[in-house]
């Protein structure tokens, strides 16, 4: 038997025959607990990193600015739920060595895999579309230049920069991109809030109150948990494995303990950090925006315009940058989540490591999705309608691909004996329950 021992994912591996192998120790040095952490950030991180898209970043400026601090608590309740999913998403890629697509074909047949990749890229090409043009409207913002010039620059840089990069180098870039989420946080502090009734709004929920707060609500959970993440975090997981030299889906085979802990530890950092940054986008537009009937917000420029007068043209900068930050790192997110989905369900080559002749298909994807986005900000199509568009179907989609998830997450033949722990699959099947409970109040609402 080939038994895969490691201290971590970039650590050291052994292999060694026998039921009953003896591991040497080794004369190591206990690594600090910051350390630890640090050396564990990874897939968890950009994922959570991706979510706070432009597109979110409107949403959250939205629920600020209508509703006040009313839904802070949304950012701690969401918190454990995004976690959960990841974390099981991710546990499927490290131990089945596929993608979530590709363990979803060993469950179910090819053609509701293939109508679920068309959905997918369906809802990530309009969400491409809108962060591309609230990229370029921030840029526009800060240079004077013109904003169509600045979409163009965008999508040809990220999808050439997709195509020419490996994956360690997009996975350290995107890594660092992160840091752009730090001006979200830090625009908040100039609004200076009140501290305890911003307390209390975020720690006791408060039910929404007319249409518009549920709608504000259901689009809060869609943004947040989202069909693309599932596909990246498993493949980022696959794509880790081969970065390593494992090649071969023999050698991707199980995962140790320790290497789920790291993961979990990733992930926990990442999406802490990505509903840190939610929270702080409500605090935000409501500390500034909400008190002077500022409402009418329909997209990130929008906010950032409106922030100036009420927060001061540093805080307004500041929060333009991270729009343009946080699409840069997720709009390869976006597109490259397609281009999985795709290539697993009809058994194309893929990766991000692999050159554009050894994946010609896989980019074709990814291409497709980011040319389709820079022709719907020429075609002065609405992004507020496509992200409306967007919603309605990740809305429908996500809660059937949760369900699949589950259905993979607890075979433990397909798990290779190591399933998800019950306590996860539980709150997973409610996350899929509150999508359901989601797409029924998108369609009332």
């Amino acid at each position: 038997m080939l038994q895969k021992l490691s201290p971590g994912r970039t650590g050291i591996f052994n292999a060694v025959s026998g039921d009953d192998a003896t591991i040497l120790p080794m004369a190591t040095k206990r690594p600090s607990v910051l350390r630890r952490i640090a050396k564990s950030l990874g897939p968890g991180v950009i994922t959570g990193a991706a979510d706070d898209d432009p597109s979110g970043v409107a949403t959250y400026s939205i629920a600020g600015a209508q509703l006040g601090t009313s839904l802070l608590w949304t950012a701690l309740f969401t918190w454990p739920l995004m976690a959960f999913v990841q974390m099981t998403c991710a546990r499927i890629g490290m131990v089945t060595g596929r993608g979530l697509a590709g363990s979803l074909r060993k469950k179910f047949p090819k053609p509701l895999l293939a109508a679920a990749a068309f959905a997918l890229f369906a809802a990530n090409t309009l969400n491409i579309g809108a962060d591309l043009s609230g990229m370029a409207d921030a840029a526009e913002m800060l240079t004077g230049g013109n904003s169509h010039v600045f979409v163009i620059l965008f999508g040809v840089g990220i999808t050439v920069a997709a195509v020419r990069l490996r994956y360690f180098q997009i996975a350290s870039v995107l890594k660092w991109l992160a840091l752009a989420l730090g001006a979200y946080v830090a625009t908040a502090f100039f609004t200076h809030p009140r501290w305890g009734a911003v307390a209390r709004d975020a720690l006791v929920p408060s039910f929404p109150r007319g249409k518009a707060a549920w709608a504000t609500l259901v689009a809060i959970l869609g943004t947040t948990i989202s069909p693309y993440l599932f596909f990246w975090q498993a493949s980022q997981e696959v794509e880790e494995e081969k970065a390593m030299g494992r090649r071969m889906l023999v050698s991707r085979l199980g995962a140790t303990s320790r290497e789920i802990t790291d993961r979990r530890i990733d992930i926990g950092v990442g999406t802490f950090a990505s509903n840190l940054v939610m929270f702080f986008i409500i605090l935000t537009t409501a500390m500034t925006l909400h008190p002077h009937g500022i409402t009418n917000i329909e997209t990130s420029k929008q906010a950032a315009q409106a922030l100036a007068p009420l927060a001061g043209k540093f805080a307004a900068a500041l929060f333009t940058v991270g729009i343009i930050g946080v699409g840069l790192l997720a709009i390869p997110t976006l597109a490259g989540s397609s281009a999985y989905a795709f290539a697993e369900t009809f058994g194309w080559m893929q990766g991000l490591d692999r050159k554009l002749q050894g994946a010609r298909r896989f980019y074709v994807v990814m291409g497709t999705a980011v040319a389709i986005g820079i022709a719907m900000d020429f075609a002065d199509i609405n992004p507020v309608r496509a992200l409306f568009w967007s919603a309605v179907v990740n809305g429908l989609l996500a809660p059937f691909l949760l369900i699949g998830v589950l259905v993979v997450a607890g075979d433990r033949k397909l798990m290779e004996g190591q399933p998800s722990p019950r306590a996860s699959r539980i709150v997973v099947g409610v996350t899929a329950a509150l999508m359901i409970a989601a797409a029924i109040g998108m369609f009332v609402f």
